[in-house]
């Protein structure tokens, strides 16, 4: 068995968030896959460039764009800029996000639009964007990256937990609505994962008391989300659409 039989060679992806943790890591896996990429970042031009760098050592095509995924003027540029180089987009990984919280008697107004309008709002800006080319293709498969916060909860950080639970209903909503045409919408919820975004938590906190909290007993590397998101996108995954896969190492126990 080969990479091949993934059914990944020359796809088109563009992953939201790709220049840094799991957006990087699902860049890195799918052009190891064969799919040429596009790199989405917001601020950090290098970090996205560096990612391109390496898809391209890999033998694909890639490429960074800069947007905002809240701003849908962003998001429809993100999609004509693919559509101008590649002709064509056949997977969307919606994984921008921020994990910022305080108490609710606290939460200033600022914090809960943002959070709201990055994680939930630019989930829906990228897909109102890509429904239209995949429709019209009669072939897609998005991947949305939600958090167990999104089914369980998360004290202290109740704006993060209600976007990734609108995430959640979300994802089931797109698919149903597009699994017509040829489109899979599927959500990947981890729990604790290494990357720049959860350091300072993992740093401050008892990292055996979490990693205790974790039947696996470890917390998750974002390799560990990318595969996972790598099979949604895949032809192995073909009759999979409006799953919520957790991956969370058994921290969190739902159906």
């Amino acid at each position: 068995m080969n990479n091949d039989s993934f059914q990944l060679r020359d796809r088109v992806a563009l992953v939201t968030g790709g220049s840094r943790g799991i957006g990087r890591a699902v860049v890195e896996r799918l052009s190891d896959l064969g799919s040429h990429v596009v790199v989405n970042y917001q601020a950090n031009s290098d970090a996205a460039e560096e990612v391109v760098a390496i898809a391209k050592g890999k033998g694909v095509e890639a490429l960074a764009v800069q947007g905002n995924v809240a701003v849908l003027n962003d998001a429809t540029r993100m999609i004509q800029t693919t559509l101008e180089r590649f002709k064509r987009l056949d997977v969307l990984v919606c994984n921008a996000g921020i994990w910022e919280g305080a108490p609710i008697d606290d939460m200033p107004e600022e914090l809960w639009d943002r959070t709201i309008d990055i994680n939930l709002k630019g989930t829906w800006t990228m897909c109102h964007a890509a429904a239209p080319v995949m429709k019209r293709q009669r072939f897609g498969r998005i991947v949305i990256l939600t958090s167990t916060a999104g089914q369980r909860g998360e004290a202290n950080y109740s704006n993060y937990a209600a976007s990734k639970g609108g995430q959640i209903a979300f994802t089931k909503s797109l698919a149903a609505e597009l699994g017509e045409f040829g489109v899979n919408v599927n959500a990947v919820a981890p729990g604790w994962v290494e990357t720049d975004m959860t350091a300072s938590a993992l740093a401050s906190e008892d990292l055996e008391t979490i990693t205790k909290s974790i039947p696996v007993g470890a917390v998750a590397t974002p390799d560990d989300i990318a595969y996972p998101v790598a099979f949604l996108c895949s032809g192995w995954a073909r009759h999979i659409t409006g799953e919520i896969l957790n991956v969370n190492g058994g921290s969190v126990l739902c159906g």
